[in-house]
């Protein structure tokens, strides 16, 4: 089997082996995923990244000797792109960080209101939902040859010039602001009451759905055989899920890379005017549950911070940041990882310190202050999230597991068992690709149900246990950063 893992940052392909009773896998091909601005707007290189797709599957059929038994795509949620009738790519798709949605959401919540809005589909008002960047398309409600259109997700995108299929995978979906929740069918209220239409959207199937195989072009210039083309959970964060090796049901999760998602597993979405205004999404899940969670800003942050250091000529790597932070001085500054002030790319040092500055914090002068203030930011924003969920949902979670890149920052990990008071038990790191995986070998019927998906990433990535140390010190510092978000609020 073969995973095709399109993160916000960078890709990369991974072959799996199933036993029956292991998951083994192995990398094959990685490579950049940047944005690219043109003629002042954001796009994903999508020609670019459909070739290096095709490089990954002729390095999977190289390292394996064959063509892999299935191949799935999942990547970040909300982007999509319009496919017309002839089935071409109207222009490469736009990147959630391009702004040009910002004004259209302001329209559309001037037609349906925020509150019914989250009522009617689970999501958390952000200007990067697709429903807004839809709206910001105008020819789609003003061009006549609109309804000639198809909107395809970015996963299912690469699946439909994989398999030829056009469908819109429930997972995916899920985070566009236009499913309803509870039927986990299109909304068709929304879509109408927005004069969006209907002709956009595809028919929604369950992650682990076969669409076909590789078109025989594909086949014939890779030299490979028409393996099955399987809609696994497209959603990264959705795959990544899945892979949590718990033995119980009930503990928060974090998905941890350049987003930050926590939250916790339901049968049913929760669609109160609490659960709206402290911001959290209902996402689908691998077998239809719920994922309801808060997007944080996340290790967004230090990559941006990177960016910049690398811009001015120092080339640092993410363990020589962490460990110049393990020995910073703590200066007790903090941002909240929450706000959209650090959303756009940019100087993020400069908009940390200013963040401090404005907020009559000590400003963090070298750069393992600003990556020290990074990281506890991040572990309290972590805290607050948890006694959210634990207030909406009326229990006292035990245990935080931590799945993804992030988890290679030991001290991110223990910071977040430290501040929460929790246990987190951090693993598997390619925690995408490992549930991409299961839920193709779930299509094959080599497993019955996500526990026994569990069990096999338990058996086979073992994680690591962290436990809390130092409570009464995290727990006044946290409280002086529960005060400096007051603060914040009432001046804003």
């Amino acid at each position: 089997m073969m995973a095709v893992d399109f993160g916000a940052s960078s890709g990369r392909a991974v072959t799996g082996h199933f036993d029956g009773e292991r998951l083994s896998i192995q990398e094959v091909h990685r490579f950049d995923n940047e944005p690219v601005q043109l003629g002042g707007r954001l796009h994903w290189d999508f020609l670019r990244l459909f070739h290096e797709l095709k490089q990954g599957i002729v390095k999977a059929k190289q390292q394996l000797g064959r063509t892999p038994a299935s191949i799935a795509v999942d990547t970040w949620g909300v982007d999509y792109g319009l496919i017309d009738p002839k089935g071409r790519l109207l222009g490469n798709p736009y990147h959630y960080r391009d702004l040009r949605s910002e004004s259209a959401m302001r329209e559309a919540l001037q037609l349906i209101s925020e509150a019914d809005l989250y009522a009617k589909t689970g999501i958390q008002s952000s200007s990067i939902n697709t429903v807004y960047q839809l709206l910001a398309e105008e020819h789609l409600r003003f061009d006549q040859n609109a309804s000639n259109l198809r909107m395809l997700f970015m996963p299912d995108l690469f699946h439909y010039y994989l398999s030829g299929v056009m469908a819109s995978e429930y997972t995916i979906a899920s985070t566009s602001g236009l499913l309803d929740p509870v039927n986990r069918e299109w909304n068709i209220d929304v879509i109408d009451t927005l004069s969006l239409p209907q002709s956009l959207f595809n028919p929604i199937i369950m992650p682990g759905t076969r669409l076909g195989g590789l078109t025989p072009d594909i086949c014939s210039e890779l030299s490979v055989d028409a393996m099955p083309v399987i809609a696994a959970s497209g959603h990264d964060t959705a795959a990544a899920v899945a892979s949590i090796p718990a033995t119980s049901s009930r503990y928060a999760f974090i998905s941890s890379g350049t987003w930050s998602l926590m939250g916790i597993e339901l049968d049913e979405p929760i669609l109160t005017e609490r659960s709206r205004q402290l911001l959290f999404s209902n996402e689908g899940g691998a077998e239809g549950e719920i994922r309801m969670l808060k997007n944080i800003m996340g290790l967004w942050l230090l990559q941006e911070c990177r960016r910049t250091w690398a811009v001015e000529g120092a080339q640092l790597g993410y363990a020589e940041l962490t460990e110049m932070a393990e020995h910073a001085p703590r200066n007790s500054s903090y941002v909240d990882a929450g706000d959209a002030v650090f959303l756009p790319p940019g100087n993020m040092p400069q908009r940390i310190q200013e963040y401090c500055r404005s907020s009559g914090q000590t400003v963090p002068q070298s750069r393992p202050e600003i990556v020290r203030c990074i990281l506890e930011s991040l572990a309290f924003k972590y805290r607050q999230t948890l006694s959210e969920i634990e207030e909406l949902t009326g229990e006292r979670l035990e245990h935080i597991h931590m799945v993804g890149g992030g988890i290679q920052n030991r001290l991110l990990c223990q910071l977040t068992a430290n501040v929460t008071g929790r246990t987190v038990i951090a693993g598997p790191v390619e925690a995408t690709s490992i549930g991409n995986l299961m839920i193709q070998a779930k299509a094959h019927g080599e497993v019955h149900n996500l526990a026994e998906i569990r069990e096999v990433v338990r058996q086979s990535f073992p994680p690591e246990t962290y436990l809390p140390q130092n409570a009464d010190e995290w727990e006044e510092r946290y409280q002086r950063y529960n005060q400096l978000l007051v603060l914040q609020k009432m001046k804003g």
